[in-house]
């Protein structure tokens, strides 16, 4: 019997003719600076569409009762009548009808930007996080007339196209297509929306709190939101904590999450997860994370004896370990994680970090590990995987899984996907599914198939076996595709070498910021 697919929603037709009109007008701007341009102006322009939509059916509540002209002025206009149904109070210069009728004039940016000052000015959960910056010299008056123009073309309330979520997809379609144009600078604030569906299909978070130290633009947080919907369960099931140390990415989850009307705690700032914990007490249920890969200046040197170090002290020039012990730290006793990782800490021996693995593997914690394809990641061709982390394998609880002590669950999925251009890959419905449905067989899911190793693709594994290979967690060396010498595949010295290049890079990179950054305060100290 073939896995099940699962269901996802159907496009609006609309998002890319949207996407190429916006593009067209991005003129010289970097697609950096273009993002928040674009994506403040579908924010405002879902904001106002909401509030004119509540004012429409306030005014049909009010003339039952009797109440209409001037006398229903003033209700329409209370703010109360919108917050209490969780609509943002809108000011009427932050209004889109003010927006649009300025399109043509030639300080468009400036009222935008009054505009959105307004709008944080009354709502405090929207308080310095709305971007600012329409009258600034790099954005052209003209064409971001004609921007505005597009976007009023474009229905954001509840009813249009059948009560579908227009502004979620339109903001989500949007996010993707600048991580494309962005490249390497993409992973700061996007994950590849297939790879959050596995994570969360394979952890299932119905109910709980749910927690991402790296959280990016939030894409994590909505698709477990959307999961939990698709079950039949409410958006309050969960309650959702994160963090993020870019401002402007920061920003950009805050405004994700609230059009969708999901309620966080994502802070009350940017903050770094490492130095500064904003959530240091949080137990979570469920952690869904893709931290950024093979950092070497996270400051770990100043962190040698932190209390989260429980399985060692990672090395200061990666903060690979350091991100998995850091949500190990915050997993509630019954909770399970789900991180995205770079290949090589599935078998790195360098600093210490073979020994961190092989204490995390005797302590039980790593429940399942998943190969991934390449070129799943947009500007990287970093090789990754899926780590599944649970602090409870025993049988029991309220799923009702078997005892999976003493055991590793490897997946092999790199021969999963499909080209959706010429250089991004894809997991379809049905390489979820093949994936979910094997972790959820393996770990005994009531009503689910019973569970066999698959060779070449899946195979459970116990620690001692796993002590034979120097702990490594490479799934290619237990689910039948290494040379049965343990002798490693071309296929992954190939992989290997591409990380380590890539690393290099991102090292170099980082290098040649210090330096220029340490020649400009040498140049301010001359002058």
């Amino acid at each position: 019997m073939p896995p099940r697919a699962r269901k996802t929603a159907e496009p609006l037709g609309f998002e890319e003719t949207l996407w190429k009109a916006a593009d067209t007008l991005r003129g010289s701007m970097d697609a950096a600076s273009y993002k928040h341009v674009v994506l403040g102006l579908i924010f405002l322009k879902y904001i106002s569409d909401a509030f004119a939509e509540r004012r429409a059916a306030l005014a049909v509540e009010l003339e039952a009762d009797g109440i209409t002209g001037d006398d229903a002025l003033p209700l329409l206009e209370s703010r109360d009548e919108y917050t209490s149904q969780g609509v943002f109070w809108v000011p009427e210069a932050s209004r889109w009808d003010a927006v649009r009728d300025a399109a043509k004039q030639p300080d468009v940016g400036r009222r935008i930007d009054v505009a959105m000052e307004a709008l944080e000015a009354d709502n405090a959960s929207l308080r310095g996080v709305l971007p600012k910056e329409y009258a600034a010299a790099t954005v052209d008056a003209r064409r971001l007339g004609q921007l505005v123009d597009l976007v009023s073309g474009i229905g954001f309330g509840a009813d249009e196209h059948g009560g579908k979520d227009v502004l979620g997809r339109v903001y989500e379609y949007f996010l993707g297509k600048f991580a494309s144009a962005e490249g390497r600078k993409s992973g700061e604030f996007y994950t590849p929306r297939s790879i959050v569906r596995l994570l969360v299909e394979m952890l299932e978070p119905y109910t709980g709190r749910v927690y991402d130290p790296c959280c990016g633009s939030g894409g994590m947080f909505v698709q477990a939101e959307r999961f939990v919907e698709q079950h039949g369960g409410q958006r309050t099931d969960l309650s959702v904590y994160g963090q993020e140390s870019a401002s402007t990415t920061w920003k950009l989850a805050k405004m994700n999450l609230a059009i969708r009307g999901i309620e966080a705690d994502l802070g009350p700032r940017w903050a770094d997860s490492f130095h500064e914990e904003l959530h240091p007490e949080l137990k979570a249920d469920f952690i869904l994370a893709n931290p950024p890969f093979n950092v070497s200046d996270w400051g770990g040197a100043s962190l040698r004896d932190d209390a989260r170090w429980q399985y060692g002290t990672p090395p200061a020039g990666n903060a690979n370990f350091a991100w998995l012990q850091h949500m190990v730290s915050h997993l509630s006793p019954r909770g399970a994680a789900g991180i995205v990782l770079s290949n090589g800490s599935l078998s790195t021996q360098q600093s210490g970090e073979g020994d961190i693995r092989r204490r995390l593997v005797e302590a039980d914690l790593v429940e399942c590990i998943v190969a991934l394809p390449g070129q799943l990641f947009y500007g990287t061709g970093i090789p990754v995987s899926l780590w599944f982390l649970n602090r409870d394998k025993t049988p029991g609880g309220s799923r009702r899984w078997r005892d999976r002590r003493g055991e590793v669950l490897f997946l092999d999925g790199r021969g999963l996907g499909h080209m959706v251009s010429r250089t991004h890959k894809s997991f379809s419905d049905s390489d979820i599914a093949r994936l979910a449905d094997i972790f959820h067989e393996w770990r005994g899911k009531p009503n689910a198939r019973e569970y066999g190793d698959v060779p070449g693709f899946a195979r459970a594994v116990t620690l001692d076996e796993i002590a034979q290979h120097d702990w490594a967690l490479t799934p290619g060396r237990y689910v039948g595709s290494e040379a049965s010498d343990g002798i490693e595949l071309l296929h992954d010295v190939v992989a290997r070498l591409q990380e380590d290049l890539e690393a290099a890079f991102a090292a170099s990179e980082a290098g040649q910021e210090r330096v220029r950054q340490a020649m400009s305060r040498m140049l301010l100290t001359r002058t």
